[in-house]
């Protein structure tokens, strides 16, 4: 009876604990460690007027954008570009859904994944003729506002932070450092411009020369896309609209890279406008064991990675970002990330 008693007391001494953990809000316990029975589910959040009605489906992307797992407390988290592939499936094959709100809060990411996004977002407009548009919230720069010009229209909260439109290699020598201490590094390489940008080396013209190029293949790329995308734009502003800068959501909408300032019911109301519909019911894509209360349950904001190690604006770094960023040292990045302290 004793042990039976003492198991009982354990159990609800843990259970206390992961309450204490878990705040007010809606409590899951998931016993196994099976990832199946983890397809998208979908809820209502805003409900139509009317029986049957079309449906307008809210896609969220939060977070920095890589083509990898992000990492959670326990589990391995998931992929964004992967994400948002299935959550454009499942909207193209279900025939209610007549309009997409692709809701971002992203700083922006690698290179190859921000441009992946843009192209898995063009091909769902291409073959399902279903509008997008995508709705800027706290933070949507650099590769995230590459990814929103793939939309139709674009609604920027008055507040949001967006723009960032620009390119920036960021590289670090230990090698005089290493060198007071007794250590020097000698790489092998096959040819003069393998260790560009190494931190075990001095920069060269050459080398500089090289990751220039990248620099300018990459950015012409991102103008390219913002001249394509946002046509409205003074002549005698591009220059200006893609020099790195950030704007608000307001100013934005002022300088043509938004269409519009405005909230989620006002990107609602603009995509069922394009898809020629009056009444529609709002809702989510999620996971089984997500919560999802409202039209905001879905729109987590990101948590600001890199606060210990502060920085200004990182579009293309090479050093000095998070997990698991921070496992990739010559990685290309659109990023935008403010100063922390």
């Amino acid at each position: 009876m004793k042990s039976l008693a003492h198991d009982t007391i354990l159990r609800c001494a843990v259970a206390a604990m992961l309450l204490c953990l878990t705040g007010c809000g809606p409590i899951t316990f998931v016993v196994g460690v099976s990832s199946g029975g983890q397809e998208l589910r979908t809820t209502v959040v805003e409900p139509a007027k009317g029986w049957f009605s079309p449906r307008v489906v809210i896609i969220d992307v939060s977070g920095p954008i890589y083509n990898a797992n992000k990492r959670g407390l326990l589990n391995q988290g998931e992929n964004p570009v992967s994400v948002l592939h299935e959550r454009l499936e499942k909207a193209k094959h279900d025939p209610a859904v007549k309009a997409v709100i692709l809701r971002l809060n992203t700083p922006g990411g690698t290179v190859t994944a921000s441009d992946a996004m843009y192209r898995m977002v063009g091909r769902f407009k291409q073959d399902t003729g279903k509008p997008v548009v995508a709705l800027m919230m706290d933070v949507t720069a650099s590769g995230g506002y590459y990814l929103a010009c793939a939309a139709d229209r674009i609604v920027a909260y008055p507040t949001a932070i967006t723009g960032s439109v620009g390119v920036i290699v960021q590289t670090i020598s230990f090698k005089s450092a290493l060198s007071r201490i007794g250590i020097h590094a000698e790489a092998i390489t096959t040819g003069p411009n393998k260790d560009a940008g190494s931190p075990l080396s001095d920069m060269t013209d050459e080398h500089r020369a090289v990751l220039r190029s990248l620099v300018d293949d990459f950015y012409g790329r991102f103008v390219a896309v913002v001249r394509q995308a946002r046509p409205s734009i003074p002549a005698d502003l591009i220059k200006q609209a893609t020099d790195g800068r950030v704007l608000s959501g307001t100013q934005a909408v002022q300088w043509g890279m938004a269409d519009q300032a405005g909230d989620l019911y006002d990107a609602f109301a603009l995509a069922k406008e394009l898809a020629g519909v009056s009444d529609a019911e709002l809702v989510i894509y999620h996971r089984p064991l997500d919560y999802v209360g409202s039209p905001y349950a879905s729109a987590r904001s990101w948590p600001g990675p890199g606060a210990a190690s502060g920085g200004l604006q990182i579009n293309l770094a090479q050093f000095n970002l998070p997990d698991p960023l921070a496992s990739l040292p010559m990685e290309f990045y659109y990023l935008w990330q403010p100063e922390l302290e």
